[in-house]
């Protein structure tokens, strides 16, 4: 862990953990996480037994991202504008009902689809409040970064846990009996936070200089939020250095099961694939939180940035399997750049936004990444994938570069009219 700054004092991740409260919160995400993917592998398998239709199939999949925008702009104000608890429960009690619809016997498949907009439309502003929220739980600084640490290494795990669960459950039970088990996870998820998490004010609401008639109608307040943020010029270059280096990644991951298919590997292969960067991810979350102190982590948040998009350079050399899943590890590492992110972030955005804030870099990025996984997809149609893949390596580390470019620029904004002084110094000057 990192060193202490005091006699006796627990620090690291076991100081998070430490704090009850987060250890609901914890609990409470590693459910609704496994629900969700166990929940797009069934329906996905049940729509598929319904139509016979791999199109309408891998759609399912397509929905848990897309609809993202729609909740994260449309829906963004409520993150803010009403306590935490309060949504938060609110979300997973509507996913949970979600669920259930699924479940319905003779459900039309629209339905179904339909119902998976939901789940995916509500993710954002569920993600942006508990972000928010994590701030008040463990206070601003260290304990918020590795708390966030926390939530993106159970997110990586519950991709690896939520396939091999999924398909265990499929093996023996129905795809609607499946499905009955992520209403179950989202019910659990709800009562967890109801109970163990305390009720506090809504955020912008403890503010004397934001009144109702101010706030207005939920749509309008939402838009408002989403344009003041994005017309900060420091907030706008943090949101695409959490977005750009995403966006490139899932490029070749897009493309891994075509992949396997060329290597011939099989669906053993394909699956070792699969698994290889959220593998990568986190070990290189929890030993860069575990090993590393802030001011090292904020130091390394450029190089590894870059570094995410780059070991897709070497699916050129069409590489076997072994090789493609060093490659894949190798990118799953660079989620550790986002503990400088979280850092600048949350010191450049206004408090009584910062609900909204986190929706919107929630919905941004889960949108951008489905959008370049359906660029990848078109692209591969016309390229092979030899150049495809590296392209977005090439591509990627441009993009990331001029990105870092502008966070350099800008740094010292934190210190602009209404938002919150820094915290843990400026941004490094150095890469």
């Amino acid at each position: 862990m990192s060193s202490s700054t005091g006699p006796g004092r627990v620090t690291g991740y076991r100081a998070v953990f430490a704090v009850a409260e987060f250890r609901y919160v914890f609990a409470a995400h590693l459910l609704s996480s496994l629900g969700v993917v166990v929940c797009e592998i069934a329906l996905s398998v049940l729509v598929f037994r319904l139509t016979d239709s791999p199109l309408l199939s891998a759609l399912t999949f397509a929905l848990g991202l897309l609809p993202y925008v729609v909740g994260g702009t449309l829906l963004s104000a409520v993150a803010d504008r009403y306590p935490a608890r309060r949504v938060l429960v609110g979300c997973d009690a509507l996913c949970a009902a979600a669920a259930v619809g699924m479940v319905v016997p003779g459900t039309p498949v629209a339905v179904l689809l339909a119902l998976r907009c939901v789940i995916a439309a509500v993710a954002p502003v569920f993600a942006g409040t508990r972000a928010a929220t994590l701030e008040d739980i463990l206070g601003e600084g260290e304990p918020f970064v590795l708390g966030r640490s926390v939530i993106r290494i159970v997110n990586q795990s519950a991709q690896l846990a939520g396939f091999g669960a999924g398909g265990l459950l499929l093996a023996v039970a129905s795809p609607e009996a499946v499905l009955a088990v992520t209403a179950a996870t989202f019910t659990a998820s709800g009562l967890l936070l109801r109970l163990g998490t305390r009720a506090r004010p809504a955020r912008d609401g403890a503010h004397d200089d934001v009144g109702e008639a101010a706030r207005g109608a939920l749509l309008g307040a939402s838009l408002g939020g989403a344009r003041r943020l994005l017309a900060d010029r420091r907030v706008r270059a943090l949101l695409l250095l959490t977005w750009l280096p995403p966006t490139f990644v899932v490029i070749p991951e897009a493309l891994l099961i075509p992949y396997a298919d060329r290597l011939g590997v099989g669906p053993a292969g394909a699956g070792l694939l699969m698994c290889s960067m959220p593998v990568g991810a986190v070990v290189a979350e929890s030993l860069v939180g575990t090993f590393l102190g802030p001011e090292a982590r904020s130091r390394l948040t450029f190089p590894v940035g870059v570094f995410a998009v780059l070991p897709s350079l070497g699916f050129a050399a069409e590489p076997s399997l072994g090789w493609a899943v060093l490659l894949l590890v190798l990118t799953g590492t660079g989620i550790s750049y986002n503990f400088g992110v979280d850092r600048w972030f949350v010191a450049a955005v206004p408090g009584r936004l910062l609900g909204q804030a986190m929706t919107l870099t929630q919905a941004g990025r889960m949108t951008v990444m489905g959008l370049a996984m359906g660029a990848a997809g078109v692209a591969a149609e016309y390229a092979p994938l030899r150049v495809v893949m590296p392209a977005a390596g090439a591509v990627g580390a441009v993009c990331v570069l001029a990105v870092i470019a502008e966070v350099r620029r800008t740094r010292g904004g934190e210190a602009a009219e209404g938002v919150r002084g820094t915290y843990g110094g400026p941004v490094p000057t150095e890469s």
